[in-house]
């Protein structure tokens, strides 16, 4: 659960790992966001490392910086194994759904836009999703994988309605959520458009 101290909401609940099963639950009802089990599973492990900042966040000489997405993906690229690549895939893949998923504002001011990540997200699940398929004992990860792969924007509305139900970041002004939904094509970004009167017709872009 959650509470305020001086307008700043924290998450009290010892077990992180419970309180974000719960919300990510509550968000995949409330989206009708069709979801396995296992993929739910995998996200709510993702959120629960990710409250970690030293996971977030590289240390180096320059002092703290957010690794960038075109690095990691250079990492893979340079992987001395198959192993090694797929740590660097899986890296790329979860800082993108979560930065999008959380940090969606930042990219404002940022030279890359959240289309960017995304595709980079995305492309990085399904790489990943096409490598456990030749591997039989990893079919459940196969298939978290691709469906994290083809469902990425529908992922990145469900962290997205977390953070902000639980007051983790800020609410996106009107523009930004606009800007957002152009960019997307977010269903969720959609109804909260249409909830401030923005949006009158009931057709998400995504079918256009």
């Amino acid at each position: 659960m959650t509470r305020s101290v001086d307008g700043i909401s924290l998450i009290t609940d010892i077990n992180v790992n419970e309180y974000f099963n719960d919300a990510i639950h509550e968000a995949v009802s409330h989206q009708h966001v069709t979801a396995s089990e296992e993929t739910i599973v995998y996200i709510v492990n993702l959120l629960t490392y990710y409250t970690l900042s030293e996971h977030v966040f590289d240390v180096d000489e320059d002092g703290v910086n957010s690794k960038p997405l075109a690095l990691i993906y250079k990492d893979a690229l340079e992987a001395s194994c198959s192993e090694e690549r797929n740590l660097h895939l899986r890296k790329l893949g979860d800082t993108a759904l979560f930065t999008s998923g959380f940090f969606a504002e930042s990219f404002e001011k940022s030279l890359v836009g959240i289309d960017y990540f995304i595709s980079m997200g995305g492309n990085a699940y399904s790489s990943l999703a096409e490598h456990y398929s030749r591997v039989i004992s990893e079919n459940a990860l196969k298939q978290v994988f691709y469906d994290l792969s083809c469902h990425f924007i529908e992922y990145v509305d469900v962290l997205t309605e977390v953070s902000e139900s639980s007051d983790l970041t800020g609410d996106r002004d009107i523009l930004s959520l606009y800007e957002f939904w152009l960019k997307t094509g977010s269903d969720y970004a959609s109804e909260r458009l249409k909830e401030n009167g923005i949006l009158a017709f009931q057709t998400s872009r995504k079918e256009h």
